[in-house]
């Protein structure tokens, strides 16, 4: 940090999207003026993209609440933090009593994993609630992979990421890093890894239905018809199988189910594929050829993949490709990261393994998935009645705003005005914390503390970092982190009591786990002591020491004191590098039988949905999503300097498929779905292939009662209206937001 008379610079880790990048933050008073990449940073090594630089407006946005809303005589009003936290007592403890804790739902948004506070607390709000009824935005994104990981190494949070900096060969399918910045692949200057990889001599394979940027930088670009990925990668498999090209080297002996995998995927030809897919048969064969000839590889997939019908088996078969070509868990190929604040490795052994379906939902019927119920029955589990159970009466809504992320935000618009009682923590008033009976607002990113506990775990490097706020709290401001411990209190019987309770109670119960843990450096040791010795300055910060010291790298209170402290961090304020990943299999592994099982029956039973899918080739247009560089979901439409220009709520349809329809480039295009229709501008571009149609998400800034300024006067459409809810991954429970049907007509005719 550097101060002059007029203003100083401090260091802040980056929490707009996954790629964490080192930020230095120029501060005039209590203002951020500018931000702009940290060239010392050891991860990130000045990159910063324009919402990184733009932190500094996101900061400061004036339409950010500033103190919480209760509602009062139908109305939301500003108010204590004591009123707030009275309601939210008052609203909540009532409805646990009388209907028992599953009439409480949950709902956990994207912006979660971005902050210490949504890592560390919300687990303990629904452990002291004991809900079931917990809805995620991971239902919307990311589950199916979660699935594939714990079905295959018994642990659904083990993901293994591309080997960027190594690999010779890597294939993407349905994943645009130069617009996301990656995602469950923590990487810093993704786009500058890709040109990295091109510049040494490697090949890039984009499988995507559009011509994206990341697509526009390949060596091949592979236009297949989207919702059919898992049937692309199974045929590639059958391709490594039928031309004996599998070689799993060093795998070998830690895999079982390889001759049931040759056999579950015999069926998925190339010629089997290719009508399905739309991608001929030799360029089938050629993707599987240039896999596993290349030196090191690794296939990477994300939400294209993911939200679509086959989205847990895509997953899945992304695995097997890597595992089959031996690229699993090997430099240059796909390994699994090891962060910092890890639980202490386990030594190598069978694990209790993982389960679906261990409860279903209550209308629908839906298995949980991950302790998750699918975002999309979130509606019907509050506006349905059935005999099985309560409805949903009562909702605690953290940092989430589903009414525009989640299929039919009509529905769910109208469901969340029948509750009795809504929490939301967010900072804006926006489309769904509206609906809320108390608003408890968050204070600004520069006035809160940063350590990424989720995203260091899906790192391409192995390192730790944290920076403290830069900017203290200001007066009538309540750190994030002791509004979630109060909420926690507030919503399990103990309001009232010092939000340092939370901290402590967490760190006495994981002390004393630790102790009773042959494998852990804290073994057989007095908890007591052990918390006598952590530091900090505030209870959270206790927390990261303890799980620093008891982490991988750790000191472990002592023991190994070249170790990792919360004390050695705060000197490398930089952070501090702990090398490129490395090998760890069989460590992870958490399944019953120790090994990684490549065909699980959860996965063989879906095999059969799959293949009756290779007859079907849907007729008419299909939707698929997109992602803006400048944005994040619907955080971010209410900044100036993120909105405009490329970054905008249009229709994208081929010149062939516009002729055909008599669409017009800049007219509005009426856009009819299962769930309902929305009106947006046609932009006619070769970029999306025939046949195919793309909307942006996060849009639709256009309902009543909000307080985002600028996203109102450019709201675009929800794109999530034209679905029902009623397609699902069905292993994941993920929402199929791709590859959806729908028709469009100029406006003026009908669909």
């Amino acid at each position: 940090m550097s101060t002059t008379a007029d203003s100083r610079t401090a260091l802040r880790i980056c929490p707009l999207c996954e790629a964490t990048c080192g930020l230095t933050l120029t501060i005039e008073g209590t203002r951020v003026t500018s931000a702009r990449g940290d060239r010392d940073d050891v991860f990130s090594q000045g990159f910063i993209c324009p919402k990184g630089a733009s932190f500094g407006a996101a900061d400061g946005d004036p339409d950010r609440l500033r103190t919480p809303l209760v509602r009062k005589d139908g109305e939301l009003r500003e108010a204590t933090w004591a009123e707030a936290f009275d309601a939210v007592a008052a609203g909540l403890r009532p409805v646990v009593e009388r209907y028992g804790p599953h009439a409480v739902g949950a709902v956990l948004g994207n912006p979660n994993v971005h902050t210490m506070a949504g890592a560390l607390y919300p687990t303990v709000l629904l452990a002291g609630l004991g809900t079931r009824s917990l809805f995620t935005a991971s239902t919307l994104d990311q589950m199916p992979k979660h699935v594939s990981s714990g079905l295959l190494y018994g642990d659904a949070n083990a993901i293994p990421v591309p080997d960027l900096d190594r690999t010779d060969h890597l294939l993407l399918i349905g994943a645009n890093p130069l617009e996301s910045n990656g995602s469950l692949c923590t990487a810093p200057d993704f786009p500058g890894k890709l040109k990295a990889l091109k510049a040494r001599g490697g090949t890039l394979t984009v499988i995507d239905p559009r011509r994206t940027r990341t697509a526009k930088l390949a060596d091949r670009h592979v236009a297949i018809r989207p919702g059919t990925d898992a049937m692309l990668l199974a045929a590639m498999a059958y391709v490594l199988f039928e031309e004996e090209l599998t070689d799993l080297g060093e795998l070998a002996e830690l895999v079982q189910g390889t001759d049931e995998l040759r056999e579950a995927v015999r069926d998925f030809t190339p010629e089997a594929a290719a009508e399905a897919c739309d991608v001929d048969a030799d360029t089938i064969r050629a993707l599987a050829r240039e896999l596993a000839a290349a030196p090191t590889a690794a296939v990477y997939g994300r939400i294209g993949s993911c939200t679509v019908p086959h989205g847990t088996l895509a997953s899945w078969l992304v695995d097997i490709l890597n595992i089959l070509t031996g690229n699993l868990d090997r430099p240059g190929g796909a390994l699994f990261p090891q962060a910092a604040t890890d639980r202490t490795p386990r030594p190598a052994g069978p694990g209790h393994g993982f389960a679906l379906g261990r409860w279903h939902s209550r209308v629908s019927r839906h298995p949980e998935a991950k302790g998750e119920l699918p975002m999309a029955a979130l509606a019907e589990e509050i506006d349905t009645a059935t005999a099985e159970g309560e409805p949903i009466r009562a909702l605690v809504v953290i940092a989430a705003n589903p009414v525009l992320s989640a299929p039919d935000g009509d529905r769910l618009d109208k469901a969340l005005g029948s509750l009795d009682f809504m929490v939301s923590v967010d900072p804006y008033l926006n489309e769904t914390s509206r609906h809320a009976y108390v608003v408890l607002p968050p204070p600004p990113p520069s006035q809160s503390p940063h350590h990424d506990f989720a995203f260091n775990t899906l790192a391409v490097r192995n390192q730790v970092r944290y920076t403290r706020a830069a900017v203290p709290l200001e007066p009538g401001r309540m750190a994030e982190t002791e509004i979630l411990a109060r909420l926690v209190l507030a919503a399990t019987g103990m309001h009232g009591a010092e939000p340092s309770a939370v901290d402590d109670l967490v760190i006495g119960q994981t002390l004393g786990k630790a102790v009773k843990e042959p494998h852990s450096p804290a073994h057989g040791r007095d908890p007591r002591e052990l918390a006598a010795q952590l530091t900090g300055e505030t209870g959270p910060e206790r927390r990261l020491d303890m799980m620093l010291r008891l982490g991988p790298y750790g000191d472990g209170f002592g023991v190994r004191p070249e170790g990792l402290a919360l004390e050695k961090l705060l000197d490398q304020p930089h952070g501090i590098d702990l090398g490129p990943l490395q090998p760890r299999l069989p460590q992870p592994l958490k399944t019953r039988s120790g090994l990684v099982e490549l065909l699980p029956q959860p996965l063989a039973d879906d095999l059969p949905r799959l293949r009756d899918a290779l007859r079907r080739r849907p007729e008419g247009l299909v939707l698929v999503g997109r992602r803006h560089l400048r944005s994040n979901n619907s955080w971010m439409h209410n900044i100036p300097a993120l909105t405009g220009g490329t970054n905008r709520c249009t229709l994208h349809i081929h010149p062939d498929d516009a002729d055909r329809l008599g669409v017009t480039n800049g007219a509005p295009v009426r856009v009819k779905g299962a769930g309902g229709e929305v009106v947006a501008p046609a932009e006619i571009t070769d970029a999306v292939r025939r046949g195919v149609v793309s909307l942006p998400h996060g849009w639709g800034h256009d309902r009543p009662g909000t307080r985002t300024t600028h996203a109102a006067e450019n709201p675009g459409v929800n794109v999530n209206q034209l679905l029902d809810g009623s397609l699902l991954d069905p292993l994941s429970g993920t929402a199929v937001l791709n590859g959806v049907p729908i028709d469009i007509a100029p406006t003026g005719t009908t669909p």
